[in-house]
């Protein structure tokens, strides 16, 4: 909690930056998740290309995969069953969120960048389009916390909306920032020379 007596100094604004936005703008702390989701993305074309060129199949890398997922999810519930003190099932934790996005990551992996391009533009596509068009009352203003498609995807799923309007959906579209970081992943561990990769990368930035 900011120290009143610190507003409208520098350290308070500096102080600011590592604590999450209420609901509209954006500070640096927002940014570690996404970050986080997208170095996992990086990492996962090293990961399988040892295990694919070592002769393992598509379908036990997926068994690999699909393990590691779940216990992703379970280690994201246990981490809110502490914070909160009870048994609860809750998705907005980042490990939880995670083993969807690296799921999804996984799956298509093996196509083509254009595809996994297309593909993350069209997650954050549909979700835009539900929290514009949803149209289920009490959930059908996009732009009001607790009252939008996520906040109903919540109640559906778990039967209580999450602290700090978080929702389980956001692991939709947050699954195109693990997608880019394969793409870059796979730029890195291309045969061109590193200022091609560098370019690459500044270019799609």
């Amino acid at each position: 909690m900011a120290n009143p007596a610190m507003d409208g100094t520098i350290l308070s604004a500096i102080g600011r930056q590592f604590n999450h936005v209420d609901w509209i703008g954006l500070h640096f702390w927002d940014l570690v998740q996404p970050f986080f989701m997208f170095i996992v993305g990086v990492a996962m074309p090293f990961s399988f290309s040892r295990r694919w060129d070592k002769g393992d199949s598509w379908n036990k890398t997926f068994h690999h995969a699909l393990t590691r997922s779940l216990l992703l999810l379970l280690f994201g519930w246990a981490l809110f069953c502490i914070d909160s003190g009870k048994i609860a099932y809750h998705f907005a934790n980042v490990l939880a969120q995670l083993s969807v996005t690296y799921l999804i990551a996984f799956l298509i992996m093996r196509k083509a960048i254009k595809w996994q391009l297309l593909i993350s533009f069209a997650l954050i596509l549909l979700s835009d389009l539900l929290y514009r068009f949803w149209s289920v009352e009490g959930f059908n203003q996009p732009f009001t916390p607790d009252h939008n498609f996520g906040s109903w995807f919540d109640m559906a799923v778990q039967g209580s909306l999450n602290g700090g309007h978080w929702v389980a959906f956001n692991a939709i579209p947050s699954s195109a920032h693990t997608i880019w970081g394969v793409i870059c992943g796979m730029v890195l561990m291309n045969n061109w020379n590193q200022y091609k990769k560098i370019r690459t990368l500044l270019i799609a930035d």
